[in-house]
């Protein structure tokens, strides 16, 4: 068994911005064996290839530790391996007051 240390380097958060466990990530790489990353790395660009997959879900999928995942995602993204979309922050969400007057303008057509 590998330490989480050893794995991240002893980084314990991710360079760039931080992951939000709802973040899908879906990798940019054709398969093949000749890229410069470790296992761990592989493993998530195999996840991700196929699928886009939530950080979550990837952590779940890999069986590494939340923050492991997001410093190994950091490094992936910063490599350019990786696309992450991340979700909408609720600030920028529609107000319900305003959702609530379009079901009803939509209920009167």
């Amino acid at each position: 068994m590998v330490r989480a240390y050893a794995l991240t380097q002893g980084r314990t958060v991710p360079t760039g911005p931080e992951f939000d466990l709802i973040a899908l990530v879906v990798s940019d790489v054709p398969d093949g064996p000749d890229l410069p990353v470790g296992p761990e790395h592989g493993a998530i660009l195999g996840l991700c290839r196929d699928d886009a997959l939530s950080v979550a879900e990837i952590a779940a999928e890999t069986d590494l530790p939340l923050g492991v995942v997001r410093v190994l995602l950091g490094d992936l993204l910063a490599a350019g391996y990786v696309r992450v979309s991340r979700p909408v922050p609720p600030a920028l969400l529609p107000d319900e007051h305003i959702l609530r007057e379009v079901i009803h303008g939509l209920r009167a057509l």
